[in-house]
């Protein structure tokens, strides 16, 4: 397969009018997330003195996205996008707004954040659909690495800004202002994302169904496959069908392994840093600075690899980068000073550019009738499993100490790289 080896450029993703909204749209809701999270976790922990408890709030929001997108992950190709996703803000304004306003039991506002973590894959998926759907070639990819950067710099952002709303407001308040944000993500998609009718494709129709030929000017990003058959019965048995046939999909598989699983182990040592800074004596607020770290990181790796790299380097560069990721966090063992755990942390959260190597054969890889299922199946995996990661590592920094585990962490993501490599090669 020929693939255009010239990078793309900021200017021709940004020139997407879909993308552009869906950007803005997408930033907006990440940092009101994070906002919601840290002000329900003061506010649970302020309540009921348990740390448990707050813990709890912190990570309600992932596991149920992995049943959320197993059964109902095939909505996001059956329904429109535009109304889907101007749903999914909407709920989270409306769960915001209800966790500020309802003076409810603790169990019952997890529970509500639970009940709409459930519909997240959905929302996320058919977004990133339409975005696959709107760029081609290697501003798919940069795409993905912009959406990547927003992400970080919105989580920094939404951190900041709860620390902030929740020191001058209070915890209720900042939730409040999480809800207008969410309306304000709503807004965005609704005024400046087309309709279905108005040249959205609801599925990559036209497109070849084999890997044998891609559309025209695509840089081969279109070669889909149309293995799953076709979208019949209830929504529920159409999305598990439709998840069973990707997962048991080999090259799909190893792909959303590779995706997922270092994610997972990462997740599982940055839960860690708090711990580690207290238990290393660094001053009060270090954990803070540990925990923004790998953002930065993966700020400067995906705009260095997305944006300076060619095609074709950043895909062999895949499974050096997942050894960055990881391998940088064994040095942790050692009693470090502070800025050196910093600029070890940077470094190491460089190496999340990864994953845009990966991208082409992703998308390459879905089938052509349920694309969007994919990316929610995606969006799920990464979800849930760093949801796990923190509990696995925790229960081993109990057993050890939060520098081994952190570690252990390290050395689990940087193994990735050895199947990743192989299947280059084979390649």
């Amino acid at each position: 397969m020929t693939v255009t080896d010239r990078p793309a450029t900021y200017r021709e993703v940004f020139a997407e009018p879909t993308f552009r909204t869906l950007f803005v749209a997408r930033t907006l809701a990440i940092s009101a997330n994070s906002l919601q999270i840290f002000a329900l976790s003061v506010l649970v922990y302020t309540s009921t003195g348990s740390p448990l408890l707050s813990a709890l709030a912190f990570g309600a929001g992932f596991l149920p996205q992995f049943a959320g997108g197993l059964l109902l992950g095939s909505l996001t190709d059956r329904l429109p996008a535009r109304p889907l996703i101007v749903a999914g803000y909407a709920m989270e304004a409306a769960l915001a707004a209800t966790l500020c306003l309802a003076d409810l039991p603790v169990v019952v506002n997890l529970l509500l954040v639970a009940a709409v973590a459930c519909f997240t894959p959905v929302f996320s998926g058919a977004a990133s659909k339409v975005i696959a759907e709107r760029l081609t070639g290697d501003a798919y990819v940069l795409g993905r690495s912009l959406t990547s950067m927003s992400s970080s710099a919105a989580q920094l952002l939404g951190l900041a800004g709860g620390g902030v709303a929740v020191a001058t407001l209070g915890a209720r308040p900042a939730l409040l202002v999480a809800a207008v944000c969410h309306l304000l993500a709503a807004a965005a998609v609704r005024i400046g994302l087309p309709s279905d009718r108005g040249g959205l494709p609801s599925d990559r129709g036209g497109l070849p169904s084999d890997r044998g030929g891609p559309a025209p000017d695509d840089g081969g990003l279109s070669a889909v496959r149309g293995r799953a058959g076709s979208k019949t019965g209830g929504a529920v048995r159409d999305s598990w069908t439709g998840a069973i046939s990707m997962l048991t999909d080999r090259t799909i598989r190893r792909l959303l392994l590779a995706q997922w699983l270092p994610s997972a182990f990462v997740a599982g040592s940055e839960a860690l840093l708090v711990a580690y800074a207290a238990r290393r004596g660094f001053a009060p607020g270090a954990g803070a600075i540990l925990m923004a770290a790998p953002a930065v990181g993966m700020l400067i790796g995906n705009f260095a690899v997305g944006r300076l790299l060619r095609p074709s380097l950043r895909e062999r560069l895949s499974a050096p980068l997942i050894i960055l990721l990881g391998a940088p966090l064994i040095t942790l063992l050692a009693p470090l000073p502070l800025p050196l755990v910093t600029v070890i942390l940077v470094v190491a959260g460089t190496g999340f550019a990864y994953g845009l190597g990966l991208q082409r054969e992703f998308l390459e890889a879905a089938p052509a009738d349920r694309l969007g299922q994919l990316f929610a199946l995606l969006s799920t995996g990464l979800m849930a499993l760093q949801g796990v990661g923190p509990l696995v590592f925790g229960a081993l920094a109990e057993l050890t100490s939060p520098a081994t585990a952190i570690a252990a962490a390290g050395m689990a993501t940087s193994l990735v790289a050895l199947p990743v490599h192989l299947r280059r090669r084979v390649a």
